[in-house]
This record gives C-alpha cells, structure tokens and sequence, in this order.
C-alpha cells in the first residue's frame, strides 16, 4: 500500500549557484544530505557497455506500445501501472469549498490536421556530426537568431546502442525560418560532443526536459540517473549560444514525491518563468504541478513559489497541489506565445500527443478542452499526423497558433530512431484577448465562488 501524498517544503532544492553538481549514483533518490561531489565521468567499471536504454524502455514504455500495436517483435509489454508514492492526489475545489476529485479534461473534437516537414536527424541528417541515432531535440533559439536543438540519448555507428554514447548533444540549424530548418551544425563540430559531464556509468544518463533563452542567456534542465529512476535533475545556463555550459543547481528526484522531476519553462512577458513539473516516469501515475521563478533567479531553488489549494483557496505559497487530472505523462512542453500559452504532452492513456491553450498559467486546466494533435499507427502505415511510436512534441519558438511547429520523436527498432518536425493545423486558441490583471482578479474570485479551479 502506498503512502499518502505529501508535498515538500515549498521550494526546497539543493545546491547552489555556481557549486558543482552531485554525481548520478542511480536508481532513487540519495540519501538526505549527502554530499556533493563532481560528476563521474568514467566508463562503467572493467569497462564492459553499460545496460542498453532500450531494454530499460521496453519494460516501461511496453504496455502504452503494446495497447497500440507499437510494441517491437519480442518485447513483453509492462506491468500494471503504479502511482508515484501514493495516488491520491489533492485535487480541485468541490462547490462549498471542500476537496473533490478532478475530473478530466474534455477532448475537443475540432479536426485537427498535420504533416510531417522533414525528418531532423538521422544518417543522412546527422550523421556528418557523429550523431546519426538521437533523440528529443527540443528547439531553442539562440541569443544569436540560430536554433539549438538539445537531444537526448546519440549515438554513433548503425543504430541504437551503437559506440560513442553522449547525452545529451547540441545540434544547430543557422536558420530559425520555419519553413527552412535543417541541421547544418552541432556544437564540437563535426563530432557532436556531450554538453555536460556524463559518463553513463552503470547506465545512468542526462535527459533534457526543456531548454530556452532569457535574454541573453540560455538555460537547460536536465533529469539525471537510470530512465525513469531520476536521481536528481539539475539546472545549467549558457551565455555562448549553447557552446559551453556552466552548472547552477539541482533539485532531489525525491522532492514532492517525484514530481518535481521534469521540468518545462514558459518565460513570460511579467518577469517570471511559470513552471509545469511531472514525475519522468511513463508507468507512474503523477499530478502536474505549477511554480513561478522570477527570471533574474532561475538558479535559485528557494525561489520556485508554487501554486496550490489551501484552506478553501487557491494561491502562490501553499503547498503545490496537482492543477489537472493525475495520470501518466510522457514528455511535456510548456511555452507562452501570442499572448496566451500553450501546454503539450505525450499523454500515456490514450497513446497521443495533445496540447491545451489558455490564457493564464493558473487558468484551470481541469476544464480546459485537451486537444490531440499526434495520433499513434503501426510502421507504414504513417501520413497526416499519424506517426508510429512518437514521443517528445516540443514546441518550436517562432510558432504560431495558426503556424504551430513541434519536434516530434520516433523510436520502434535500433535504426527508427530520430526527430521529425511537424506542422498542426487546427488548434483552437483561446478566443478572447488576454485579460487584464483586474479583470483576471475579477474572474478567478468568480469562479472561486463558485467553486472552481482558478
């Protein structure tokens, strides 16, 4: 039986600016108030290769596959979902101030169309970088006007699991035009190198959860150790366009119940970054929490406020409460744009990709109509939006609602391994303009009164 869901204390983190990381030590999380000590960069001991993702993958990422007909020849799919240390997750105000379940987030049944551009990486895009087998590639632009694209596990060689293991890697497109992208570059050269310390000793490894520019300074959030066992996730910035990386902080895989694990930034126009958190865990059962940083302190845990319920209300301070319905969440992207702002995510059950739009960060999710713009297929079977095995789905900067670009991931054998870029069309945005400050006071006490999320 699991235990109750408890929060942590409102901003805890560890480390601090500038300080150097803890190493990755693997599955769960390290004991309260180890020491810090440097990355290990050493190949696994005796030197034998270290345990393949795949495999780790297979097991978790086979029952969501395996409900689709996705799941590779000869892979079991997995066990019964679990929650992440107790599925009861505070949720929403019940009409009368009191404590009710949420109830999810209706699928909006506009059409929503798609089509693939191009494929970004592969033998033939990235293979002159040393990098033919990768993955992710969240999109960031520059300081420079150029695109960074930070992906997850690369390899070398003829396929997954192939020598030269990096994570993660920067590629570069020296345009950010989005009807001419393509990877014409990668930061080492024409030898992507790994953009921190990673040694992948015992497995473990660094996957990027999001990565985007605050002025003149780049920044990345990284979740560290076995796939979907996150020892920790730390913070690194950039002021060389993604060339060199300089550590900041890190955060227990532990804090808020895992929770807190990955991390997405939307970098407003009012001086904060709103932040939507999850579990990294595919077969784990997790709310979606809510936190603002102020941009000038983003390296500084204590200052993430969060946004929870608390006696009868809503408000930054209280412990973190669950802003939508709990489930399984894949990859999540969270950007403001046009004025409003827009979440995407690789939603676990039903396999697909989905994307809400809203007016406010605190607008209330719950409510909020979830938009699929990814359906899952079977290998050749592709064409429209349709994709076999996809994952990922962050959010080019320069999209529009009417021009919406998103990175989407592929992986169903050791050479189907890349990231695409897509077009949707058909998001219904927000209709109305933007709210005023007073009138967004205004419209949150009415539906508080009414007992809604706000």
């Amino acid at each position: 039986m699991s235990a109750p869901l408890v929060p942590g204390p409102a901003g805890a983190g560890t480390g601090a600016e500038g300080t150097t990381p803890r190493a990755t030590t693997g599955a769960g999380s390290a004991p309260a108030g180890a020491a810090a000590a440097p990355h290990t960069t050493q190949p696994p001991a005796g030197g034998g290769p270290a345990p393949a993702r795949r495999a780790v993958i297979a097991g978790l990422f086979g029952a969501a596959l395996g409900g689709t007909g996705l799941l590779p020849s000869g892979t079991s799919r997995a066990a019964a979902s679990t929650p992440v240390a107790g599925g009861a997750v505070v949720a929403r105000p019940a009409p009368g101030g009191g404590i009710a379940p949420g109830t999810a987030g209706t699928v909006a049944p506009g059409v929503i169309t798609g089509a693939k551009i191009a494929d970004l990486t592969g033998p033939a895009q990235t293979g002159q970088f040393a990098a033919p087998w990768t993955d992710l590639g969240i999109p960031a632009r520059c300081p420079d006007g150029s695109l960074l694209f930070v992906c997850g596990d690369t390899f070398d060689g003829s396929g997954v699991g192939g020598p030269d293991w990096r994570a993660p890697v920067g590629l570069r497109s020296s345009s950010s035009n989005l009807a001419s992208v393509r990877i014409d570059g990668a930061v080492g050269g024409s030898h992507a190198v790994g953009l921190v310390p990673e040694g992948h000793a015992g497995g473990t490894t660094a996957i990027p959860s999001d990565v985007f520019t605050v002025g003149d300074t780049m920044y990345m959030h990284l979740m560290r150790g076995v796939i979907y066992q996150t020892d920790h996730s730390d913070f690194w910035r950039s002021t060389d366009n993604g060339a060199t990386w300089q550590y900041l902080c890190q955060w227990p895989g532990s804090q808020y119940n895992g929770q807190f694990q990955q991390k997405t930034y939307a970098v407003a126009d009012d001086g904060y970054c709103y932040v939507l958190s999850t579990a990294f865990n595919r077969d784990a059962v997790s709310g979606l929490l809510l936190h603002r940083v102020p941009q000038s302190q983003l390296g500084t845990p204590a200052a993430y406020q969060p946004w929870g319920y608390a006696n009868g209300a809503w408000a930054w301070g209280n412990a973190p409460t669950t802003i939508t319905t709990a489930r399984r969440w894949g990859e999540i992207c969270f950007r403001a744009m046009d004025g409003q702002y827009a979440f995407t995510w690789l939603n676990m059950d039903v396999l697909s990709m989905r994307a809400q739009i809203f007016a406010l960060p605190t607008s209330n999710l719950f409510t909020t109509p979830e938009q699929t713009m990814i359906v899952p297929t079977t290998p050749g079977n592709e064409g429209g939006n349709a994709v076999a095995s996809p994952y990922g789905g962050f959010v080019f900067p320069g999209s529009t609602f009417a021009d919406f670009h998103i990175a989407v991931s592929q992986w169903y054998d050791s050479t189907d391994y890349r990231v695409m870029h897509y077009r949707v069309d058909g998001l219904d945005a927000v209709p109305a303009a933007r709210p005023t400050r007073a009138a967004s006071r205004h419209a949150e006490g009415a539906r508080a009164r009414a007992g809604d999320v706000v």
